[in-house]
């Protein structure tokens, strides 16, 4: 049984300061069994951040779409599993109006940290929630998951204006917020790209050794999970020394990434 005591000693070893601004994607069955299950796991985060922000991605992408562009910040349930579910519609938390890629968030200031997502143009854009760890210095902790889960690795590809990330073909959303008040979404362009087979993030995964390399990634244990602790200003740093080299797009299969492009000249 994973306990409260367990999860701040794992966030001490993994170097998660109380002021931090963290961000998670999590297996829960991966962990093991958690006192209060999903519950006890974000009131144990809470508390130990007791002057930064717990974010937990609610996301809706594969409920909002072109077929079906509605969204409900006080219903609309998540795509993402157990964690999700549960933090979207606690008391505690502030979920943003992100249509496709909402957050709950959990500490002060979270009302401020979600204001304006309503106004997003694509997932994760300049000036999202998401985009904003980088200025943050935010972490991700993916537990029990790998890169291929990495929601802000798609922050990093619109911070660099990656080519083919985005759907040309845009359209509105219509979301309600907290009041019942029914608000448009600028023409939104969800996530597409012409050249791969599957969603980028599958080949996500390929940043993994540039990560490891340039320090961006370590690791710890949380129960039975392995945890990628990762520095969000690090990923974007690694990011962007490796496409200023690239001659072709890096995320559109399996081919490992070549070493010189993240090692120093």
């Amino acid at each position: 049984m994973i306990t409260k005591h367990d999860i701040f000693t794992f966030l001490k070893d993994a170097g998660i300061k109380p002021y931090d601004k963290v961000t998670i994607h999590c297996s829960l069955r991966a962990i093991g069994k958690i006192e209060n299950g999903a519950d006890g796991l974000i009131d144990a985060f809470c508390e130990y951040l007791y002057d930064g922000l717990f974010i937990v991605p609610t996301h809706t992408w594969n409920k909002v779409w072109n077929e079906s562009p509605h969204y409900d910040v006080r219903s609309t349930i998540p795509d993402i599993g157990t964690l999700a579910e549960v933090a979207a519609f606690r008391k505690d938390g502030v979920r943003s109006l992100h249509p496709t890629h909402s957050v709950a968030v959990f500490g002060k200031g979270a009302a401020e940290f979600v204001r304006g997502e309503e106004k997003c143009a694509s997932p994760a854009p300049l000036g999202s929630c998401i985009s904003r760890l980088y200025e943050a210095n935010g972490k991700v902790l993916l537990v029990g998951v790998g890169h291929e889960r990495n929601t802000y690795l798609h922050s990093v590809d619109e911070r660099l204006g990656i080519p083919d990330r985005l759907n040309p073909n845009p359209f509105e959303i219509t979301i309600v917020d907290y009041d019942g008040k029914i608000l448009k979404s600028p023409p939104f362009h969800t996530h597409f790209t012409a050249a791969s087979d599957t969603c980028v993030s599958e080949y996500y995964p390929n940043y993994k050794e540039a990560f490891d390399y340039t320090g961006a990634v370590t690791y710890s244990k949380l129960g039975n999970a392995l945890v990628y602790v990762c520095d969000c200003r690090k990923m974007t740093d690694t990011c962007r020394r490796i496409w200023e080299k690239a001659d072709h797009d890096l995320c559109i299969s399996a081919d490992p990434i070549p070493e010189e492009l993240y090692e120093p000249e």
